[in-house]
């Protein structure tokens, strides 16, 4: 019965997301939009923290990467969003393959600060490469994306509410089938013993590289989303505060759960835009609020230790 229930609930949660377009009004519809971004970015975080091992308070780089991928594109008048989110996908793996040597072999409070620095650096490379970024002024990307050859623009909050949705779906759909498959037990198996997987002849580096470029491309997608979104994108996109929201995110769901990571996003930004609303410039003391909450009443987050 569990796992009926289970195997039903996305489903059933996705078609009541679907609802949301034509029962709630333009500025949650965007708002819900917003969330689903980051829902994506603190996906790519638990598939890192939870479930390789590599706590990460980077993936803000391939984020910026992907979001300003993106934008080029729509600056070029490539609108197609397919050809978008693929080259966005792209860039962020690429990134993260580069960087990859210097997070897979590091442990721990290293592989923490070697993310922060890589993000940190990634957000000051966004600021003064003006050529390419047009700086800390942000690049503008007008123009309506058409999903696939063929299709309308998305002109509406609705349309692009509906695409994101889609977009986030199948991909988090595609990477739970990945995670309950073998691949996703070894990856388990190497957080919980590298030690005895290295010992068994796994390739240990191997599926951690793995897992840090499909993350690295997950956050490239959130990134050209967000583009898709605002039809802007600016270093201050990928700064410090959203990669601390973002790890608030997965804590409040639980690191393991990328279900968890969803619905620790909603929760973040429901509470700075919306529950702030009443108390200006309370957010950062109502979001502190709700991570001492979370950690004395839910130490392992919503979902305890659920994966995927």
């Amino acid at each position: 019965m569990t796992k009926v229930l289970r195997v039903a609930g996305f489903p059933a949660a996705l078609l009541l997301m679907v609802s949301f377009a034509w029962t709630l009004d333009e500025y949650a519809t965007r708002t819900i939009t917003r969330i689903l971004v980051i829902g994506l970015l603190a996906v790519s975080v638990a598939l890192l923290t939870g479930i390789a091992g590599l706590p990460t308070l980077g993936q803000t780089a391939p984020y910026l990467v992907g979001a300003y991928t993106a934008a080029t594109l729509i600056r070029h008048d490539v609108t197609v969003g397919v050809v978008q989110l693929l080259a966005a996908a792209a860039a962020g793996a690429l990134f993260a393959l580069v960087t990859a040597p210097l997070v897979v072999y590091a442990n721990g409070v290293v592989v923490l600060m070697i993310t922060l620095a890589l993000g940190e650096l990634t957000f000051t490379v966004a600021g003064r490469w003006k050529s390419v970024t047009n700086g800390t002024d942000g690049m503008l990307a007008f123009g309506d994306v058409v999903p696939l050859p063929g299709l309308v623009s998305l002109d509406t909050d609705r349309a692009v509410y509906l695409y994101v949705l889609a977009v986030v779906a199948v991909l988090v759909g595609a990477l739970l089938l990945v995670l309950r498959s073998p691949a996703g037990a070894m990856l388990r198996a190497t957080r919980d013993d590298p030690v005895r997987m290295r010992a068994s002849g796994h390739p240990v580096a191997g599926y951690l590289t793995a897992a840090y470029v499909g993350a690295g491309a997950l956050a490239g997608v959130a990134g050209a989303l967000l583009v898709t979104i605002d039809k802007f994108v600016s270093p201050g996109a990928g700064g410090f505060e959203v990669s601390a929201l973002v790890l608030l995110a997965i804590v409040i769901g639980g690191a393991t759960s990328m279900v968890g990571a969803l619905i620790g996003a909603a929760l973040v930004v429901a509470t700075r835009d919306w529950l702030s609303g009443p108390w200006p410039g309370h957010a950062p003391l109502l979001l502190g609020t709700l991570f001492i909450l979370c950690v004395y009443f839910l130490p392992r987050g919503l979902l305890g230790r659920k994966s995927a």
